[in-house]
């Protein structure tokens, strides 16, 4: 083990294209980690390369884009939605949809809430008239 760790601090630059100090950063902003191990921080940036790698190649050859050599939001946005693996991605890479739909969505909800809270103030006077 030390002599890997000897051999990736000299060409840890060369093996992951990831900046280090970054991912650092990253992982020292959870309250939970107090030190980081060198090893440590060099495998978590190799495995989030490869990661980023499988969902753009993954993306690249499952995507409906129109465009035909290219990677485009769309297809990542279409991989996270639709591939399971890739699901708990669906809230960092949204469907992108126009700001008027979008508008009318939130009108939709807030007329929604409106009619479940009076519903619900409904079903209390219900309880207490019965109770």
């Amino acid at each position: 083990a030390e002599m890997a760790t000897a051999r990736l601090s000299g060409t840890e630059n060369r093996l992951v294209s990831l900046p280090l100090s970054r991912i650092r950063v990253i992982m020292k902003s959870s309250p939970e980690v107090s030190s980081i191990n060198q090893d440590a921080l060099f495998l978590t940036a190799k495995a989030t390369e490869l990661f980023v790698q499988y969902l753009a190649t993954y993306s690249y050859k499952h995507g409906r884009g129109k465009e035909k050599n290219a990677l485009t939001y769309t297809d990542l946005s279409h991989t996270a939605e639709e591939c399971e693996t890739f699901q708990f991605l669906a809230d960092i890479l949204p469907k992108k949809i126009l700001a008027s739909k979008y508008l009318k969505m939130l009108e939709k909800e807030k007329r929604d809430g409106e009619v479940r809270e009076e519903d619900d103030e409904g079903e209390e006077d219900e309880d207490e008239a019965v109770g």
